[in-house]
């Protein structure tokens, strides 16, 4: 059964790429290696003994686009990764967030519509309800203005399957909204990689220890929390690809309840970021430079999932918990200093 996973050298759609091969699946992957590496391709045949199909494409070209469709009418489900996601960097450059992340998604439906089996999986994000009223958040949490164009995309994205979805009843689509993801594959041959300065605090983390940087900012400590910094629910990139796995396999099977679902990917805890630094210092038995700095543009105060209805309807669980993941970050980081 073929598979199309859009940025699938990306850091999630790496992993995932591994565990559907694992599961027996012929992967077709689409990146334009704008956030990423052929390395990344290497480092999947090695963890899965297998192959995937790789095309070097650019989405926002809506003709390769079409290309692609008419070379491989086989695909019976789409994962669908390809975007940009640093959230700083879309309050800087908007239009830049909304042509990527809404024109890609846009031409691959329409390709979709076209085909006689449209399974679709959409990465969203918990960005969609920026600061929740309260937490834990469940799916039925108020879908607010967001706070960024990246967590604005997200919500668009989710809109524009969603209308497609009712128009178009052999397009089933689920949305996976998840939290933090973090770590990397026990192998350490993938992992996450930022290309320029990190936008996300465990690569910078792990890159401070590592002395590519000179210290770690930490953005605000006057927040309304337990410490005073911001609150993630930090999940591990593994459990969070094995859910793209079995929610594909939901539709494939027929198990869906509508053709539209959406589904929480978290751990259900939140962290502080000092709580993360602790976690970090604790598994790695080393100190970490950082310095508290003013607040950063977009960030919300506090995000932990409810993940009642993915353990429950989907029946999936987060198998790891944070010093597992950060554990696993470390070990990554260590193989791609000693190369």
């Amino acid at each position: 059964m073929k598979v199309l996973v859009t940025g699938g050298l990306g850091f999630i759609g790496s992993h995932t790429v591994v565990e559907l091969q694992n599961e027996g699946y012929q992967v077709v992957i689409i990146d334009n290696l704008s956030n990423s590496s052929l390395d990344v391709l290497k480092g999947i045949v090695a963890i899965s003994g297998k192959t995937p199909i790789f095309e070097k494409l650019d989405l926002k070209d809506k003709v390769q686009v079409q290309t692609f469709f008419k070379q491989h009418q086989d695909i019976q489900g789409v994962i669908h990764f390809a975007a940009s996601k640093a959230v700083g960097e879309s309050v800087e450059k908007p239009l830049l967030y909304y042509e990527n992340n809404i024109n890609t998604l846009v031409y691959v439906l329409q390709e979709l519509e076209k085909l006689n089996v449209s399974n679709f999986i959409f990465s969203s994000s918990c960005t969609v309800y920026a600061q929740a009223d309260v937490m834990p958040i469940t799916e039925g949490a108020p879908i607010k203005m967001a706070e960024s164009p990246y967590g604005n995309t997200k919500q668009i994205g989710e809109e524009i399957i969603q209308d497609t979805c009712k128009v178009n009843a052999k397009i089933k689509a689920i949305s996976l909204r998840y939290f933090n993801p973090i770590g990397a594959h026990e192998s350490a041959i993938i992992g996450e990689l930022p290309i320029g300065v990190p936008q996300n605090l465990i690569p910078y983390i792990m890159q401070t220890a590592a002395g590519i940087r000179e210290e770690l900012s930490v953005f605000g400590d006057d927040y309304p929390t337990i410490d005073g910094t911001c609150i993630r629910d930090y999940i591990h990139v593994v459990d969070v690809a094995k859910a793209h796995v079995i929610a594909l396999q939901r539709l494939l099977k027929n198990k869906n309840t509508s053709n539209f679902e959406v589904f929480n990917l978290g751990t259900g805890t939140g962290s502080s970021v000092l709580e993360v630094i602790q976690a970090f210092e604790k598994v790695t038995n080393q100190k970490l430079n950082y310095k508290i700095v003013n607040r950063r543009s977009g960030d919300v105060v506090s995000a932990y999932a409810d993940t009642t209805k993915a353990n429950e309807v989907l029946g999936w669980k987060a198998q790891y918990n944070l010093e597992d993941a950060i554990l696993s970050s470390w070990q990554w980081q260590k193989s791609l200093n000693a190369v």
